[in-house]
């Protein structure tokens, strides 16, 4: 990704994200091949904005778009399920604790 991308042309080709709708997350839309940025915009405009389907337009040169695949999990949790937060094994240790504890726990306590 490094090297500039050249199309069968003389141009550059730019990643163009749409955003439907005001507040919605932008989504790729398609590329374009154009000389320099100021085309670009043009021909992303002509092609996915002028029918107003999109309310806005990012238009970035292709090199300029990076892939991340390596996350870092230090915890090992998977926040995006319940299993990700052991719930039961945490409450069974308190429990565990308070009866250890000489103040115990009582229903009234607070």
């Amino acid at each position: 990704m490094g090297a500039p991308s050249h199309a069968g042309g003389s141009g550059l080709i730019y990643e163009v994200f749409r955003q439907e709708r005001k507040g919605q997350a932008f989504a790729h839309a398609g590329s374009v091949e154009a000389p320099n940025e100021e085309f670009a915009e043009a021909y992303a405009r002509e092609q996915y904005g002028r029918r107003g389907e999109s309310a806005a337009l990012w238009v970035v040169p292709r090199e300029a778009v990076h892939e991340i695949d390596d996350f870092a999990d230090e915890l090992q949790k998977n926040y995006h399920r319940v299993d990700g937060y052991p719930l039961k094994e945490k409450l069974g240790r308190a429990r565990e604790l308070a009866a250890k504890s000489p103040h115990g726990l009582s229903a009234g306590a607070g």
